[in-house]
This record gives structure tokens, C-alpha cells and sequence, in this order.
């Protein structure tokens, strides 16, 4: 059976239809890989924000019941001596100062997002090197044999 020729002008067009349609393929993944990755993002996030908000709900249940505390006119006075350092006749006053720097963690928190999105556009940078590498080693090899 003789090997029929295939014209140079088709070979040209299936090179050039072929490469865009590897193009549009490789766009088509690469959002859908996008769109999964902020999707499961945004799941994460309102996790977050739900647990956030139980948060909220129970901090403001634990002012009502202090507003409830608060219309006693001992528990004021105790209030009082204790939060603003106020003092009976005879008494000596110690403070304890307790702080905490919450920027390291924010700062870690935007340091991790950053990298993830590096992360994503240097493993799509790779895949598209890859096919493209696989496409042409792959064309150089095929004319060799022939």
C-alpha cells in the first residue's frame, strides 16, 4: 500500500488550526483549574466568616448579659475599681498589662496568599512549556523517521 502525500498547504493549515485549537484547549483548562481554585477559595472563606459570625453571636450574648450586670450598683462600683483603677479609701492599686501583636499573623496570612498565586501561574507557566515542548520534539521526531 504506497503512503499517500499530504500536500503542503494542508499540512500548513492543520499546523496552524492545530495550534490554536491547542490554545483554546489549554485556555479552557487552565480557567477551569482557575475557577475550581477560587471556588474551593471562596468555600474556605465563608467557612471562616460562618464561624466569624457564631463568633460575633456569642461575644453580643455575652455584652447582653453584662448590660443586664451592669444596672446592679454593686457590681459597678466593682466594675469601676477594676477597669478604670479606681480605689477605696486605703487601698493600693497593681496593674498587669497584657499585649499581643496581632500583625505578625496578618502579615503571615497575606505572605501565604501571595505565594499561592504565584504558585498557580508558575505551574501554568510550566504545563504550557511542557505541551509545548512535547508538541514540537514530538513533530521533530516524526520527521526524522520519515
Amino acid at each position: 500500500m504506497a503512503k499517500r502525500k499530504i500536500p503542503a498547504v494542508s499540512k500548513r493549515r492543520l499546523t496552524f488550526f492545530g495550534t490554536i485549537s491547542l490554545v483554546a484547549i489549554l485556555y479552557f483548562i487552565f480557567s477551569s483549574l482557575y475557577n475550581l481554585y477560587v471556588i474551593i477559595d471562596l468555600t474556605n472563606q465563608k467557612k471562616q466568616l460562618d464561624d466569624y459570625y457564631a463568633q460575633l453571636q456569642e461575644e453580643a450574648s455575652e455584652l447582653k448579659i453584662d448590660i443586664e450586670k451592669l444596672n446592679d450598683p454593686e457590681y459597678r462600683a466593682n466594675y469601676a475599681r477594676e477597669k478604670f483603677l479606681y480605689s477605696k479609701d486605703g487601698e493600693y492599686i497593681l496593674q498587669f498589662i497584657d499585649e499581643v501583636d496581632d500583625t505578625s499573623n496578618k502579615l503571615n496570612t497575606l505572605s501565604l496568599n501571595i505565594n499561592k498565586n504565584y504558585l498557580i501561574t508558575g505551574l501554568s507557566l510550566v504545563m504550557v512549556l511542557v505541551f509545548l515542548y512535547i508538541i514540537f520534539k514530538g513533530g521533530k521526531k516524526n520527521k526524522k523517521r520519515k
